[in-house]
């Protein structure tokens, strides 16, 4: 465990450093509800390195796929084949709950997506991707934080965000207020040294000690009922595929609280697969496994409030149709989005399908995108957050006013 400490008291920090102790805002976030009478709730999870989506969701009716993707694409039969999803895409098989969640129609995969950066630079993408803005280098602020800063208030204070990790992820920075907290397998907070800095900094500083309080107060409701044994056995981090499961369990308990955020935003590394990749089993599966292992835990987690949920993972770009050298993909375009919750009108895959062969390929080597990966974002912070098309395109994707919100992602 590690709660993260408020800008105002963060030249304060080194004073605690030693208690593997840092702490959260000086203030409980309050409950946001945009939409109406409905209590709506988003999560984005950016996967960092670039997602194959030829092979995370495999298009195994498209007649040149096979040879194309080699080794790395999934069989149609046989062992470790794709789940279907319908008779044209299938689904990696590390990913069953999310197959679950697709039947029971509570979630679809976006195909063929990208943003509007084309230069395939993880930096420049990523900033693009979190940011929002049409180009890299502007780190000043996230989407995701400029969209809950539009927010009305709710019970007399602005509506605030949670950004999970050490670091909050560019696309929850900005001006609204931002809870953080990030498992980290840490002494627990409420041990008796983390109580005793409290009683001394309660007396010598209170507005640190305050701070220190609500970090206690917000890792006992990120951990109240525990973790589930899958989340228990994090050894890597929190981008293995346990990592993974804790922090969306950790996660699930903040949004789930009637005083929680309703807005998160999680990061995992890692998706970068360059060499020895796999199919259905190997590096990439292991991951996709993690990542089908954090919406189970925000299902479980969420309770009651699953129904008003969306959760999307996206990714900065996706990978070669072709497979290189070392049995992996090198940079591309063209990828896919998982969209998973109560709230999603699901059960199908959304795709204009460019097809593979050699000439419809982007510039003879990705696959072509051919939805705007901010069309979707913005359907859904329309959808769930009520946040107008003006307002979506001017401030928190600048300069889009031409990508119009994708219609029907939530449920009606």
């Amino acid at each position: 465990m590690r709660l993260l400490v408020p800008a105002p008291i963060l030249s304060r920090r080194a004073a605690l450093r030693g208690l593997s102790v840092s702490f959260a805002a000086a203030y409980a976030p309050k409950a946001l509800s945009a939409a109406g009478a409905r209590d709506p709730r988003v999560v984005v999870i950016i996967l960092r390195g670039a997602l194959d989506g030829l092979t995370a969701v495999a298009p195994i009716g498209d007649p040149d796929y096979a040879l194309l993707h080699g080794a790395l694409a999934l069989p149609a039969v046989g062992d470790h084949a794709g789940l279907p999803l319908d008779g044209f895409f299938a689904l990696n098989p590390a990913m069953p709950v999310f197959a679950r969640l697709y039947k029971e129609k509570r979630a679809l995969v976006a195909h063929a997506v990208a943003t509007n950066y084309r230069d395939r630079s993880h930096f420049d993408g990523q900033d693009v991707l979190e940011s929002g803005y049409p180009g890299p280098n502007r780190t000043d602020s996230g989407w995701l934080n400029r969209a809950i800063a539009l927010l009305p208030a709710a019970g007399g204070a602005p509506a605030r965000g949670l950004g999970v990790g050490v670091t909050a992820p560019l696309v929850m920075r900005g001006p609204a207020p931002v809870l953080g907290w990030a498992p980290q397998g840490l002494p627990n907070a409420g041990d008796a040294l983390a109580m005793r800095a409290l009683d001394l900094y309660v007396h010598r500083d209170p507005a640190l000690g305050a701070a220190l309080q609500a970090g206690l107060d917000t890792e006992k409701m990120a951990t109240q009922g525990g973790m589930s044994e899958e989340a228990k056995k994090n050894k890597g981090g929190m981008d293995s595929p346990g990592g993974m499961r804790q922090a969306a369990a950790g996660a699930a308990k903040l949004l789930a609280a009637p005083e929680g955020p309703r807005v998160a935003a999680l990061a995992f590394d890692g998706w970068d697969t360059h060499q020895n990749e796999g199919a259905g089993t190997g590096q990439l599966a292991n991951r996709l496994s993690g990542l089908d292992g954090a919406f189970e835990e925000f299902e479980k987690g969420l309770g009651e409030r699953w129904k008003d949920t969306t959760i999307i993972a996206i990714t900065e770009f996706g990978r070669t149709a072709r497979v290189n050298g070392t049995n992996g993909s090198d940079h591309g375009t063209g990828t896919v989005a998982f969209l998973a919750g109560g709230a999603v009108a699901g059960g199908r895959v959304v795709a204009n399908w460019p097809g593979l062969r050699a000439n419809q390929l982007y510039q003879g080597r990705d696959l072509a995108p051919t939805t705007d990966l901010r069309a979707i974002l913005k359907g859904i912070l329309a959808d769930q957050l009520g946040i107008s098309s003006q307002a979506l395109g001017e401030k928190v994707f600048p300069e889009s006013a031409g990508v119009a919100p994708m219609q029907g992602l939530a449920q009606a």
